[in-house]
């Protein structure tokens, strides 16, 4: 993150890299991988141990938030989980406690929020739809009126970390309105089918939601009050998704300059060859770019601009493109070795193309721009 940190940011910075070093490397990511799994339950205890969570937690229920600058903390936690490809549920986790304590009555605040903080639960979002151009639109569920509570039905794709959540925000048409609803993973009418991801430190399901009854009371804010509330969610989603491919594409370059200058051809570092020259130029230059939208955004996101929707689109159409582009030419810049399943770099490419899809494509974000412009 390119921002005037605090001293309190600057502390935050420093012990989250110097944990996640410690604790979760993209090594213990590669080993979940062998095993077939996508969390470590006792490392994703351990890193909520931190006070992740906690930045958008009020105090009375185990936070901090008063004395956090939310987004742009947690902006700077997912930068640095992001230089590991870390596989933990971080950024859904603070989304759903960001929309708990946002919209949540007090009785689910204090229901939810402290075990949320703590680590004990984890929750996530079903919004999109299954098809591939969803992504930024609620377009995967409906609720209606049925026994003086709703009954939720439909579909939300893609959606991050459900196997192991033990509650799912749901964002549903309630006819011309959105309404959002909190509903427990084992609550009957919803299953989830696992997707087959391309990263490999990240779980990815479609939940279904077939005739799925719940009270008044799961309602998350007032009845048809979810569209602004769902807005502000997906912003403080794509800050701390772009922020993650800030640390990928930051790591994933430093493994290559190592690269080029102690790799030599004809009797010379490959890094002193010209035409490598530039193109690490080009990419240095973008990545700036990348970094430098990222940190507007979340500063944006966090002071609730006016400007902030325009914002996180412009840092996820960097991101999202840039990500991709750099490290696949990082990986073409090893040569054979970066091909490999023993090098690194492959988690940081699908990673980086999994995040570029996610949350809408670039694409997408442009036409959104378009969109909020009045073009």
């Amino acid at each position: 993150m390119d921002v005037v940190l605090s001293e309190n940011q600057t502390l935050l910075q420093q012990a989250t890299r110097r944990f996640v070093e410690a604790r979760h490397t993209v090594s213990q990511t590669r080993k979940l991988a062998d095993a077939g799994e996508t969390m470590a339950k006792q490392a994703w205890a351990d890193c909520a141990a931190q006070g992740w969570i906690g930045l958008f937690v009020p105090g009375e229920h185990g936070g901090m938030a008063a004395e956090a600058e939310g987004v742009i903390d947690a902006a700077i936690v997912a930068e640095e989980l992001g230089r590991q490809v870390y596989a933990g549920p971080f950024a859904s986790n603070a989304v759903a406690a960001f929309a708990i304590a946002k919209s949540g009555s007090a009785g689910q605040q204090a229901q939810f929020l402290p075990s949320l903080a703590s680590g004990d639960m984890t929750a996530t979002n079903c919004f999109a739809g299954t098809g591939a151009q969803d992504g930024l639109a609620p377009t995967g569920l409906t609720a209606t009126r049925s026994d003086g509570g709703y009954r939720i039905d439909g579909a939300a794709g893609f959606v991050e970390n459900a196997a192991g959540a033990g509650l799912f925000i749901a964002t549903a048409c309630a006819g011309e309105a959105l309404s959002q609803f909190l509903v427990a993973a084992d609550h009957p009418g919803v299953t989830i089918e696992p997707l087959r991801a391309l990263d490999l430190g990240r779980s990815l399901a479609i939940v279904r939601f077939d005739g799925v009854q719940v009270g008044a009371d799961a309602l998350l804010g007032a009845p048809g009050s979810g569209a602004a509330a769902f807005e502000r969610q997906l912003q403080v989603a794509l800050v701390l998704q772009c922020s993650e491919t800030i640390g990928l594409i930051d790591r994933a370059f430093e493994f290559t300059l190592e690269w080029v200058r102690q790799r030599n051809a004809f009797g010379r570092p490959i890094g002193s060859f010209q035409a490598l020259k530039h193109r690490l130029a080009d990419h240095t230059a973008e990545f700036e770019a990348a970094k430098a939208a990222v940190a507007y955004a979340a500063k944006a996101v966090q002071n609730n601009a006016g400007d902030a929707a325009i914002a996180v689109s412009i840092a996820k159409s960097q991101c999202g493109k840039q990500g991709v582009e750099i490290i696949r030419d990082c990986v073409q810049m090893h040569g054979g070795i970066g091909l490999t399943w023993e090098h690194d770099l492959h988690f940081y490419l699908r990673r980086a193309v999994a995040n570029q899809s996610l949350l809408g494509t670039p694409a997408m974000h442009h036409e959104r721009i378009a969109a909020l412009a009045g073009l």
